[in-house]
């Protein structure tokens, strides 16, 4: 902009006029802001370093895949009674520590900048509620979560698909996967988003929030090893319960197994599976129940 002398003015026609586009409701601000939040979440738009930790967990979490059919491809004209695998799918649902990880950095840093910068009070003078706003936070983080952990899993079967003797016959030998592995991570998506985006909301410092979501996570893993101990010799407790990370976990073993696995901490308790549901849609309605009250006042 150029300086102008004393005594002298400018006149300046910018132009302004209405938006007379088409006009959301609800639905589409609870889009929009999802979308946005899943483009913060991913380094979209932002500098090179925000992208450096999603794509790095995305490598992190497929190696496995790869590897493993990387030894089914070397060996598949070996004359083997079985086939050589280091995980299963089964074993692949919430196998990564880098998810954990992640969440403890995406969920704050989508969450904990709208009441810092306070932002809240705008989004709110739009058709949104704090119904709205809660929904498509957790959308985000858990579409994202979904993704990388689906996505690895889809490498690993069409792969074993490609070096099986018959790809056919390996489709039609492995029908349950194709229900029980999107089942397994859409309950393990789900539990992380609500874990960790409650805990973001209880602060504006991403930094406190993350090591929250972390510590939360070890400090009650750590406690229930610490009581359940050596599960192995003399079977599973009923305290492996305490521990939230694992939660998922033990649905998962419901999903593949129809009841918890013999290697888990909670196996041989009586109705163990049934302790595992209750806990898991315990822990999940008190997160929800902590983000409508958090977000509840903005909307007054």
């Amino acid at each position: 902009m150029s300086v102008v002398e004393a005594g002298q003015g400018a006149v300046y026609d910018r132009g302004y006029r209405p938006y007379d586009g088409p006009r959301g409701r609800r639905g589409a601000a609870t889009l929009a802001l999802y979308k946005a939040s899943m483009r913060r979440a991913l380094g979209i738009r932002r500098s090179w370093r925000q992208k450096v930790a999603p794509f790095v967990l995305l490598g992190i979490v497929t190696i496995p895949a790869i590897v493993n059919v990387g030894i089914g491809y070397v060996t598949r004209n070996r004359f083997l009674t079985e086939r050589i695998e280091i995980i299963t799918y089964h074993d692949y649902v919430g196998v990564s520590a880098a998810l954990l990880l992640f969440v403890a950095l995406v969920a704050p840093d989508v969450v904990c900048p709208d009441r810092r910068q306070h932002v809240l009070p705008l989004m709110f003078a739009r058709p949104i509620t704090g119904v709205d706003y809660v929904l498509a936070k957790l959308g985000a983080i858990a579409t994202i979560v979904f993704a990388f952990s689906f996505l690895p899993q889809v490498v690993l079967y069409v792969g074993n698909m490609l070096v099986s003797d018959s790809a056919l016959d390996y489709f039609t030998g492995h029908l349950d996967v194709v229900w029980k592995v999107p089942l397994a991570v859409a309950l393990l998506s789900i539990y992380y988003a609500v874990v960790g985006v409650a805990i973001s909301s209880l602060t504006e410092r991403r930094i406190v929030a993350g090591a929250s979501v972390i510590g939360l996570f070890l400090v009650t893993s750590i406690a229930a090893g610490i009581f359940v101990g050596d599960f192995h010799e003399k079977g599973g407790s009923a305290a492996a319960l305490i521990n939230v990370l694992a939660m998922p976990l033990y649905l998962r073993d419901l999903v593949f197994f129809g009841h918890i696995g013999p290697r888990s901490p909670l196996s041989g308790v009586n109705n163990g599976g049934l302790f595992a549901i209750i806990a898991y849609a315990a822990v999940l309605l008190t997160g929800i129940a902590v983000l409508l009250r958090r977000y509840r006042w903005v909307e007054r």
